[in-house]
């Protein structure tokens, strides 16, 4: 039943699968299992081989803004479980699965171990190391074309200093972003409303020729996420900044 999902009726009966509350699970915990349960995308994720219900959320946001075109060399960082590194992989034709178009790559970046994803590259890495710049970009062979971050700290339960602490992470990656993306590339990620992402749509509008907010349906309507693209990065890094991929 449960790789159903969503809720439906049939026969006058109400086909919403319930959990019952376990003894020593929480009751947060058994509502979040059953709206896992209950939730299409993540019955949808099953079937068609995605690693999590965030791959729509990309897929979304790409058929929008056309991001993630075949030859594009790709940067996800904070890639686990997969669903972006998969989702990059598919649409830049890293596989080569399309032989009339030219062959990108990705390389995913995550904290913690991510099983492999054929046609990516993966490392066990913090972007924010003294000496992780230097090895991304020697990975890459060069600069990015786009650059995508699905991450966020772990939550605290109190809503404004999550929005602080993911914007503040978002900041980062922006920065990061912005030494080695190529001319007219391209940078996502992650943030919460909130009204402190203020500053960083201020830098990205100052490197990138348009800056977006887009909310994809995939996004449960009642969270607070919401993603920034930005596109067109206008090249030379961040003023004052140093390094960079050559």
């Amino acid at each position: 039943m449960a790789g159903r999902g969503g809720s439906a009726r049939g026969g006058g009966r109400d086909l919403t699968v319930r959990v019952r509350t376990a003894k020593g699970r929480k009751l947060s915990s058994t509502l979040w299992l059953q709206r896992q349960l209950n939730d299409p995308y993540v019955a949808r994720a099953r079937r068609e081989g995605w690693r999590s219900r965030a791959a729509f959320k990309l897929i979304e946001i790409d058929d929008r803004f056309r991001i993630l075109r075949p030859g594009a060399v790709v940067l996800d960082l904070g890639a686990a479980p997969g669903g972006w590194t998969q989702v990059a992989v598919e649409r830049v034709n890293a596989l080569g699965r399309r032989p009339d178009r030219p062959k990108g790559r990705v390389l995913g970046l995550d904290l913690k171990p991510v099983d492999p994803v054929p046609g990516a590259e993966l490392l066990q890495l913090d972007f924010l190391a003294d000496d992780a710049e230097a090895e991304i970009c020697a990975r890459l062979g060069g600069r990015a074309d786009a650059v995508l971050s699905d991450m966020a700290p772990a939550a605290t339960g109190h809503r404004q200093t999550d929005h602080l602490r993911i914007v503040a992470l978002c900041e980062a990656a922006a920065g990061f972003a912005v030494r080695i993306l190529a001319p007219g590339g391209a940078f996502v990620a992650k943030v919460l409303a909130g009204g402190a992402e203020q500053s960083l749509l201020a830098r990205l509008k100052r490197d990138f020729s348009n800056v977006r907010h887009m909310k994809p349906p995939a996004s449960r309507a009642d969270s607070a996420e919401k993603f920034v693209v930005a596109t067109g990065f206008r090249g030379g890094g961040s003023p004052g900044g140093s390094g960079g991929c050559g």
